[in-house]
């Protein structure tokens, strides 16, 4: 299968392109800067495209058959519309290619899993930090929720670079009012890569964690 990955210059992107190659995908990366993929592979093809000027995309979604979007940025402390509005000219590119499988990366703490980041993040971090981040994921996800897409949100508790152990939580109604729980970066990966083929998430929003 041909997966184009959206982002793969961050720590997640970069785990959805090496686990994706392991997996036997012929993958695409679209990044604003080449340079920052280090990873040389026969299956590896890397296109130099900003998600914010679709005109930039060229052939990137010419017969992709799933998008794996790891879109983030830095900017927490000032509005921005980078992952809703980035996020909408991926829609729309994929709706004219005629891809229908997206698969993205939010994180606990918005829609339904609001307060399940814990009393840190719920009391602290996002309404003083994270504030604009957040908002621009909720309109991510809405962006996606109203597509025509066969999509899953995958909703990670806070990442970490720990390795990967394949052994995790998935689903609805996780999270904690109390704590912040955990999942590395590569088992996000993992779980994003394996649900390419496996439609028990379609439409929804799994949490995962450990």
């Amino acid at each position: 299968m041909k997966i184009l990955v959206i982002g793969g210059t961050g720590k997640t992107g970069r785990e959805l392109i090496k686990q994706g190659l392991e997996a036997g995908y012929r993958i695409t990366a679209l990044v604003r800067n080449p340079k920052k993929v280090k990873i040389d592979h026969p299956n590896l093809r890397v296109v130099q495209g900003d998600v914010l000027r679709p005109e930039s995309f060229g052939k990137a979604f010419q017969g992709q058959d799933a998008v794996l979007s790891a879109l983030g940025h830095k900017r927490f402390i000032v509005p921005t519309s980078i992952l809703s509005a980035g996020t909408r000219n991926v829609i729309v590119e994929m709706e004219k290619q005629g891809i229908k499988r997206l698969i993205c990366i939010t994180s606990l703490g918005i829609g339904d899993s609001r307060f399940r980041m814990g009393l840190y993040y719920t009391l602290f971090a996002i309404p003083f930090i994270l504030f604009f981040y957040f908002r621009d994921k909720a309109k991510q996800e809405d962006l996606i929720q109203e597509s025509e897409l066969d999509w899953t949100i995958v909703r990670p508790g806070q990442l970490t670079n720990g390795r990967r152990k394949g052994k995790y939580r998935t689903g609805k109604n996780l999270g904690s009012y109390i704590l912040t729980l955990w999942i590395s970066r590569a088992d996000v990966a993992h779980f994003m890569l394996k649900q390419i083929e496996d439609p028990a998430y379609l439409h929804q929003t799994p949490g995962i964690i450990y």
